[in-house]
């Protein structure tokens, strides 16, 4: 299942982060290490006394893919370290939280923490991850598709190691696409898409609910038109330049208001998230639909348990994220896991030995077949056993390396959350006025002038 870092559940150009504002940063650490004081419950475990041979990741919930990957590479030390799991919660606003409250007081039982990519900024900028050796480095960038390596990039660094990378396909039903008399062979735009189910009396199924996926499309769309939420870092969190106000950010509003205005989105279409786009794709009124990849594994999965029809998964037709300018490839959506290297741990350098073993060509294929989490490694697209399972991942890779982060910032929550506030509900989106509206409020909260 995704999040909307599409575990979601959720990247490009080596972005150069704020060297201060650190004032900001050290009240929100030792908020952070108050809290932890009061949450006994999160008291250090792990790694335990010896600690030298014992490495604790701090992993997502998934199908226990992770938990073999532990269990494969301890195999491999040969008694050089032995990798233990632990799992944080299901929501990565959550995962964030814990981790955070843990390393702000110096938890050394962190070795290695699978983290949503959003967040490495500000684990970066607070000194919680461990530096990576320029020649693990080189190593683990290898053949690794470039919006993975973007999500693991902070202040010109890399800072975490490529794991998982996931994106954002554009899912269609042949026929209903076929009948619209579209090439889906070619490059399509929203628009094109919105008169096509209209013609069609059909909905388009996209993340209208205000939450994280929001922000996934919001960005996705500022992207994919040219532009940037965040235009440009600076030393002040008050002096971050934004680009909600460009015309890439206009026509991007322009899109999610004729999507809402058209009703192609459907009844629910502001409370819609992905796992509701997908039901309406599978069973309901939805021909087209933006989401990730577990899209293909959910339905054969329902097929197997006898819910759904095979004729449901046999209409399937995928293809790139649509375009939001003709003339503009598309920017899709990047998200997945990346692994943070606790700065606290008492095994630093075999936590690197291990988290090289966890991203392995070998280990990647193996998550990706099992758990349906798509690789960061781009040769792992060409395994038999790969596409066998996904046929689409000739597509997932293409739409990899030309996806971008989301806006990549040490106050990445703030930033979100203001947009998810002035960009929602999509059926009140004013093109001209709705991102000068998010642009000040993110202004205003970045400069202590208002709160969320």
């Amino acid at each position: 299942m995704p999040n909307a870092a599409g575990h979601e559940r959720p990247g490009r150009g080596s972005p150069t982060g704020p060297r201060s504002g650190r004032g900001s940063r050290r009240r929100a650490v030792a908020g952070a290490a108050a809290l932890l004081v009061a949450a006994g419950t999160l008291a250090a475990c792990g790694s335990g006394g010896g600690g030298a041979t014992t490495l604790t990741w701090y992993i997502n919930p998934d199908s226990g893919g992770q938990a073999e990957i532990a269990s494969r590479c301890t195999d491999a030390a040969n008694g050089a370290y032995t990798i233990q799991t632990a799992q944080l919660p299901r929501e990565s606003s959550q995962q964030r939280e814990q981790l955070i409250r843990r390393l702000a007081a110096q938890d050394s039982s962190i070795d290695i923490m699978s983290l949503d990519p959003p967040y490495i900024p500000e684990f970066a900028q607070a000194g919680f991850l461990a530096p990576i050796p320029d020649d693990v480095a080189g190593r683990v960038t290898q053949d690794v598709v470039q919006s993975a390596i973007d999500g693991s990039t902070w202040d010109g660094k890399l800072v975490a190691v490529p794991f998982w990378a996931n994106t954002q396909l554009l899912w269609f039903k042949k026929s209903v696409a076929e009948k619209a008399g579209l090439d889906m062979e070619q490059p399509v735009t929203w628009e094109q898409l919105i008169k096509a189910a209209e013609a069609q009396k059909t909905n388009i199924a996209a993340q209208g609910i205000r939450a994280e996926a929001l922000t996934v499309w919001v960005n996705a769309l500022i992207e994919s038109a040219g532009g940037h939420i965040i235009e440009k870092t600076a030393d002040k969190p008050e002096d971050i330049q934004l680009g909600l106000t460009s015309p890439a950010a206009v026509q991007a509003a322009t899109v999610m208001h004729d999507l809402a205005a058209s009703g192609v989105g459907g009844p629910a279409f502001t409370t819609s998230g992905e796992d509701a786009n997908v039901t309406d794709f599978e069973k309901g009124s939805a021909s087209f639909m933006v989401n990730w990849p577990f899209v293909w594994g959910r339905a054969l999965s329902a097929v197997k348990a006898g819910t759904l029809a095979q004729s449901v998964p046999d209409d399937y037709g995928w293809t790139l994220y649509p375009r939001v300018d003709a003339d503009k490839p598309s920017a899709p959506p990047y998200g997945g896991i990346n692994l943070g290297i606790g700065a606290f741990s008492t095994n630093v350098d075999g936590a690197f030995q291990a988290a090289e073993c966890i991203v392995s060509e070998q280990n990647q294929a193996y998550y990706f077949t099992t758990n349906g989490n798509p690789a960061a490694k781009a040769s792992v697209y060409d395994d038999p056993e790969v596409i066998k399972v996904f046929p689409q991942a000739p597509v997932i890779r293409e739409s990899l390396e030309m996806a971008k982060p989301r806006p990549q910032t040490v106050y990445y929550s703030e930033v979100s959350g203001a947009l998810q506030r002035e960009y929602h509900p999509a059926t009140a989106i004013d093109p001209e006025q709705t991102g000068k509206k998010a642009n000040d409020l993110i202004s205003s909260v970045l400069s202590g002038d208002q709160l969320l």
